[in-house]
């Protein structure tokens, strides 16, 4: 068993949170999707992030990096907003909802770094396990631990990240703003 705050994910726990993935799509699919159903509110507070891979590529991602409401609830809104919101894919089609892959991603809270330049990041940061959120201005973005399976190299997952939000490769600054976080990977074909 994971714990993660005071939230425990046990394996029936991580299979329940796919299947309410998989669930909030496809009803949302056959027109029967409700936002807010009453069952899942019961759940400790979490943030967590639905990733839907399609014949091993990404097809959405979508997530919240601050717990702001119940676990399955979360999961539930995330799964619905990456197969049908995310601004980088047309909405999923029934066509494609079979062949689909889940992988839901629960978060532990951000913890703010204070760090002086980009070596001193690299210093820390822990491939495969920190997931990192990058900050300055207008500009924003993250990469869950897992995008460490395709960005293995520090310079590599940190010159993307930049791209990310936007922001020019060799950019550096002292008002960066850098948190780190951890995730438990629930998926439905696990390798944890």
């Amino acid at each position: 068993m994971v714990v993660m705050s005071s939230i425990e994910l046990s394996d029936e726990k991580k299979k329940a949170l796919v299947a309410c993935a998989r669930r909030s799509i496809q009803q949302a699919l056959s027109g029967q999707w409700d936002q807010n159903p009453a069952e899942l509110l019961s759940d400790e507070n979490a943030a967590t992030f639905v990733t839907l891979k399609l014949q091993g590529m990404l097809r959405g991602c979508i997530g919240s990096l601050h717990a702001s409401q119940p676990l399955m609830l979360d999961v539930w809104q995330n799964a619905y907003n990456a197969a049908f919101r995310d601004a980088r894919f047309s909405p999923l089609t029934a066509n494609e909802f079979p062949l689909m892959q889940i992988e839901v991603s629960v978060l532990t809270p951000p913890v703010a770094l204070n760090i002086d330049s980009e070596q001193a990041l690299r210093d820390i940061l822990r491939p495969g396990i920190d997931g990192v959120i990058l900050e300055e201005g207008m500009h924003r973005a993250t990469f869950l631990p897992a995008v460490w399976e395709t960005l293995p190299r520090q310079e590599d997952f940190l010159l993307h990240l930049k791209r990310k939000a936007g922001l020019p490769d060799d950019y550096w600054s002292p008002s960066i703003r850098v948190s780190l976080y951890q995730a438990i990977k629930c998926s439905e074909f696990p390798d944890y």
